[in-house]
């Protein structure tokens, strides 16, 4: 049997992990890093590991709001959103994911780009 890319990313512990070093890596982006100063990063790690683990196959359910709700009237920009992506690759490198498995994930990601930038 195949497993799902959730189990791939290496289950529950990894994908908690991955999700503190995006939310890090976001706070610490000289391109979006504004727009995550005044967050709760420990909120926000919970709420994209949820979200991870739902968009994988995990066994969590994502219980924010869906994408075009949080990034409307944000009037982020293609270069935001690759930072954002760029901050997604460098997370999961630095948790030990795979090439296969990061390009993935940045397939699923940027499969989000319409509902994200200038909504």
């Amino acid at each position: 049997m195949t497993q799902s890319l959730y189990e791939r990313l290496g289950g529950p512990d990894n994908v908690q992990r991955i999700a503190n070093s995006l939310v890090d890596n976001h706070i610490n982006n000289p391109v979006i890093g504004t727009r995550f100063a005044q967050m709760d990063a420990d909120a926000a790690k919970v709420s994209v590991a949820q979200f991870l683990s739902t968009g994988t196959g995990g066994p969590t359910d994502y219980t924010g709001e869906d994408m075009v709700t949080t990034h409307k009237g944000m009037n982020i920009s293609a270069i935001e959103f690759i930072a954002v992506l760029d901050d997604a690759l460098d997370a999961l490198s630095e948790n030990g994911v795979g090439e296969r498995e990061q390009q993935e994930m940045l397939f699923i990601l940027y499969s989000m780009r319409s509902e994200i930038i200038a909504v």
